[in-house]
């Protein structure tokens, strides 16, 4: 059994929790994923910076800018990985970002990279399944999960592509959109979440628009997790180097809520 699968067998929804690697600066960001991990995250989403971050919203692309400004590099992010990986032995990492950053020294050594640091999956939000062959067997090859994302217009014709080659769990985007900026109705979501458990037995984690604890609790009650990312990024913004408290405490606001609505929902 993975890290990854680990996470979605423990009887609750799974949140997976994003931040950007470097934001405010690398020096930072470990004291952060640590306060992910201490307020109930399951599974982390290290963001990796990059200058034009199309699928991300003003608050994450003011984190990427942040962070590139704080002189963050692909290095530092493998840096801040592995230090994770050694202080949580148990705890899910997947690295989610672009692919300039992912294959421009090649694929293989992305891999490479990512076995050394630990890292159980990646999410690379602009590299379709057609393409897969840029990155895909390379990670494969090392025992890395590519995560799929599937969206709104996924239809059943294209969806078949999708899963194809798909590992770890599949993150559904429920809005056609940027990160942070709408969100999707809890019909819609169920729907959706519905279809996709239909064509695949992997854990479907459902992200872009969820921010409060109602909106997760409720998006728990039909997926296996839910993916935060906007709302984390915005305390970074606002408190800095001081942002382990208001992270720690707002993800376990999450939890709370999503416990609850699980005990409810098997009552």
């Amino acid at each position: 059994m993975t890290r990854l699968s680990s996470a979605f067998s423990k009887g609750r929804p799974v949140i997976a929790a994003f931040v950007t690697g470097g934001d405010p600066t690398p020096g930072d960001t470990p004291a952060i994923l640590d306060a992910l991990v201490a307020g109930g995250a399951d599974v982390i989403e290290l963001g990796m910076p990059f200058t034009d971050p199309m699928a991300d919203g003003p608050a994450i692309q003011l984190g990427n800018l942040r962070s590139l400004g704080a002189g963050t590099t692909t290095a530092d992010l493998f840096e801040i990985a592995k230090g994770f990986r050694l202080r949580h032995p148990d705890v899910p990492l997947v690295l989610m970002g672009y692919a300039n950053p992912m294959i421009r020294r090649g694929s293989e050594w992305f891999a490479v990279q990512c076995t050394k640091a630990g890292v159980d999956g990646v999410i690379c939000v602009d590299l379709p399944p057609e393409e897969d062959e840029d990155l895909g067997p390379a990670l494969r090859a090392s025992g890395i999960d590519l995560i799929r994302l599937a969206t709104p217009t996924t239809d059943a014709l294209r969806l078949p592509v999708v899963l194809d080659g798909a590992s770890g769990f599949i993150y559904y985007v429920s809005v056609a959109g940027i990160t942070g900026l709408q969100q999707a109705t809890s019909d819609s979501i169920a729907d959706a979440v519905a279809r996709l458990k239909a064509a695949t037995s992997l854990p479907i984690v459902v992200g872009f628009g969820i921010r409060t604890p109602e909106q997760a609790a409720n998006v728990s009650t039909v997926a296996d997790g839910v993916a935060v990312g906007t709302a984390i990024v915005e305390l970074v913004g606002e408190y800095g180097a001081k942002a382990v408290g208001p992270v720690r405490d707002y993800v376990a606001s999450l939890r709370r809520a999503m416990d609850a609505a699980s005990k409810e929902n098997v009552a």
